[in-house]
């Protein structure tokens, strides 16, 4: 049976202008073939059971696939029955090679769709402040290519056309033959004050551009040390670089932030830092693993119904909480009329994922929050379940007890160990390759410090910024021997990322 090639342009690199259609293909496909210019969180679309196969494309690379062999790897696939996700970056149909792919499948009898994608020749000049036309400025732009097939006898541009006849010029693909570009328009007619940019992994974090005119912007491009992949514009709308350059203006822009929550947890943080210009680094320092013993929990689950209240104090512990009772085949109707507290908003949400309304959320996101919000109740007698994380302080159930109620803590996950997370800090921190260490718990700078064991920590870490979610991180950190720079007034992920941008600006 006949199978199915998908030809998806995966855009220029931002993974946030990947389109809905995209996403749709790649969950679908049996076998993704991408390039080097597909960013590679994309692939987190795919099946678990995926075959990812990645050829390369990137310019010098003697080990990437030809041409041909990614035509026959896609038939050879789609033949075996497999439904095949071609991802390209940018659009596949703009000098993607997406055409030359699509016919080889159509010579193949081979059944293939195209998704468009967001091409570099318009968002990279966007995300560097510089629109293509502009009532003012330019009525007709062109695309052309920097990096014609090599083969050829005669350049396919009409240069002395193209010079002087296109208000708004786009080259792909052409840090390479930048020299031989500007010679050409400057040939055929281009002043050689036209202004000029050239702009290096558009769209992404480390997005760099330069700015000139055609008489200069081989050499800044040089000096700054700009190579593939680049986008060269060239015309008057590059004059508005200096009122709407907007992304290079974000907060975070350049700063590369280490974050170090568990890999189910980061995504909102991260998109959080993203979206004011960091660019994320993601090393997990703790994973969530369940409990040594489910019998406390289990226990505690069958006589539900007998306690007056229940005590959230993580989004973890919610969640865990909640997937035991699953299990077990119970529901939350076992809460009866027990009273629910949650120890900030994040946990108020998770309950509320769950259909639970909590009664009490402090003003202050800890523990300390908790006691002070619980003192208007009558606690005496009062029988309390609090299910948490094997090791925690024992701060809040020691105070319960003082006032008379009877706290049963089961722990519902604990915190381990990332193995690798040494292997990947240590070379990104000696390189000094991040600008600022988040840490969202006292286990995660524990875990930091246990696998810098081996290093001088003061050494390794300096010039590296610190920020910690709340108090008593920042005291772990600090006895750790960590200066701690940035710490949100309220202690969630949303104020988190705020305090951060605002440490940078200022």
């Amino acid at each position: 049976m006949t199978g199915k090639v998908y030809l998806i342009g995966a855009g220029p690199g931002d993974p946030g202008l990947f389109t809905l259609r995209g996403v749709a293909c790649l969950r679908e496909a049996d076998v993704i073939v991408y390039d080097y210019l597909a960013n590679p969180r994309l692939l987190s679309y795919a099946k678990p059971d995926a075959e990812l196969i990645y050829v390369g494309k990137k310019g010098g690379d003697a080990d990437a696939a030809t041409q041909v062999e990614i035509d026959r790897l896609l038939i050879d696939k789609a033949l075996a029955g497999k439904v095949v996700a071609r991802l390209k970056g940018g659009d596949p149909f703009v000098f993607g090679r997406g055409g030359e792919e699509g016919e080889e499948l159509f010579q193949a009898g081979i059944p293939f769709e195209v998704v468009p994608g967001v091409t570099s020749a318009i968002a990279v000049p966007a995300y560097a402040g510089i629109p293509l036309t502009h009532r003012d400025y330019a009525s007709t732009v062109a695309i052309l290519t920097g990096h014609e097939d090599p083969s050829k006898q005669t350049s396919l541009i009409a240069w002395e056309k193209v010079a002087t006849g296109i208000g708004t010029l786009v080259f792909l693909m052409g840090c390479g033959n930048l020299q031989t570009i500007v010679d050409k328009l400057l040939e055929y007619g281009r002043p050689k004050d036209t202004p000029a940019a050239v702009m290096h992994w558009g769209t992404k974090p480390e997005q760099e551009t330069v700015a000139s005119t055609l008489e200069h912007i081989v050499a800044l491009t040089q000096k700054r040390g700009l190579g593939p992949p680049a986008v060269l514009v060239v015309g008057e709308v590059v004059r508005l670089r200096e009122r709407l350059n907007w992304f290079e203006r974000r907060p975070l822009f350049g700063k590369r932030i280490l974050v170090t929550r568990t890999s189910e947890q980061a995504g909102r943080f991260a998109d959080l830092l993203e979206g004011q210009g960091a660019e994320v680094v993601e090393v997990p320092l703790i994973e969530i693993a369940p409990p040594k013993s489910w019998e406390p929990v289990d226990r505690a689950i069958e006589r539900l119904e007998t306690y007056g209240w229940v005590i959230f104090t993580s989004t973890n512990g919610v969640e865990e909480f909640f997937r035991r009772l699953r299990a077990l085949r119970r529901d939350a109707r076992r809460l009866g009329a027990a009273r629910i507290c949650a120890i900030g908003p994040a946990t108020a949400a998770s309950l509320e994922r769950h259909h639970i309304i909590p009664d009490v959320v402090p003003a202050e996101f800890r523990a300390e929050g908790v006691i002070e919000a619980l003192a208007p109740y009558d606690l005496q007698g009062a029988k309390i379940l609090l299910p948490r994380a094997e090791v925690a302080r024992d701060l809040l159930p020691k105070d319960l007890e003082r006032r008379g109620a009877t706290v049963e803590v089961v722990p519902v996950y604990r915190t381990v160990k990332s193995p690798t997370a040494g292997d990947i800090l240590k070379p990104l921190l000696r390189d000094r390759k991040i600008d600022l260490v988040t840490f969202t718990s006292s286990s995660t700078v524990t875990n930091f410090v246990e696998a810098l064991a081996q290093e001088d920590l003061k050494a390794i870490c300096e010039g590296v910024r610190i920020a910690c979610i709340g108090p008593i991180t920042k005291e772990t950190a600090e006895r750790a021997g960590l200066t701690v720079d940035i710490m949100p007034k309220q202690y969630t992920i949303p104020a988190f990322a705020a305090a951060i941008a605002d440490y940078f600006t200022a």
